[in-house]
């Protein structure tokens, strides 16, 4: 296949850079057609065109992660690097080391994708602007703050604000801290299982939970299982965590008819 049935077949989307001859993956012409039409053709461009600012750029510009297939002096390349994560923040992985350390490329990547904090240097895990617009869009991206602030109050109240089950990734003395606890089960009650001991046999912090979420009465402790204000709550809101309340209520009518109201398969639950 010559050149010029090669760029009208990209263009088209009829071919791939993968599928032409090596010399037309060489070819600039032919491989900016490519990766115009998908940044992820950079893969199969000739090395020297991996290493090309103009092609890359074009690669990235529509998909980020083609940075991984750039060559070792443009995952080092700011004006490339920036361009790629505010495409996919994500892309932050295939950045040079450096770069990754760079608050102004980490902050646009983490704006663009929480989850890119994962890939940032340890000093801007450890910074608290860096870490708090991560959470603020999801609060689970508290998993990769440093842990000085996962034990943050302010840092770890907007985390599960945003997601209850952030609390699993804060410290251990603020899954302690009642105001936490309460405002994350309030968001979502199953961040019961995560909350400190002290709240599974607190009735207030259970109640909570099983409002959001019936079957949070699984993570509440026994004694509280038992409590059948507690248990038919927890139907009430959810026909499921009748799966989960104390052995004796399968046998109690108001709770059994309950559940089976929401749904007819908890039959199977109760006592014969």
């Amino acid at each position: 296949m010559d050149k010029k049935e090669a760029l009208k077949k990209i263009k088209s989307g009829e071919l791939s850079l993968k599928d032409v001859d090596i010399k037309l993956q060489a070819d600039k012409e032919v491989v900016l057609a490519a990766v115009k039409d998908s940044g992820a053709a950079l893969e199969f461009a000739d090395k020297i065109l991996k290493a090309d600012k103009e092609v890359v750029l074009e690669a990235v510009k529509g998909y980020g992660f083609a940075l991984e297939f750039a060559d070792k002096k443009l995952k080092a390349d700011k004006e490339v690097a920036l361009v790629a994560v505010k495409q996919d923040g994500q892309a932050l992985d295939s950045a040079d080391k450096k770069l990754k350390a760079d608050k102004e490329v980490v902050l646009a990547a983490i704006k663009q994708n929480e989850w890119a904090l994962e890939y940032a240097d340890k000093k801007l895990k450890a910074d608290k602007e860096v870490v708090l617009v991560a959470v603020k869009q999801c609060g689970r991206a508290l998993e990769y703050a440093d842990k000085k602030l996962q034990a943050d109050k302010e840092v770890v109240l907007i985390a599960v604000k945003q997601d209850g089950l952030a609390l699993q990734y804060a410290d251990k003395k603020l899954k302690a801290d009642k105001e936490v606890v309460l405002i994350a089960v309030k968001k979502d009650g199953s961040a019961l299982q995560y909350a400190d001991k002290k709240f599974k046999k607190d009735k207030d912090v259970v109640l909570e939970a099983i409002l959001n979420a019936g079957g949070a009465i699984q993570f509440a402790d026994s004694k509280l299982k038992s409590d059948k204000k507690i248990a038919l709550a927890a139907v009430k809101q959810s026909a499921y965590a009748f799966e989960h309340v104390d052995d004796k209520f399968k046998a109690d009518k108001e709770i059994v008819e309950t559940a089976i109201s929401s749904d007819g398969s908890m039959l199977e639950h109760a006592d014969k």
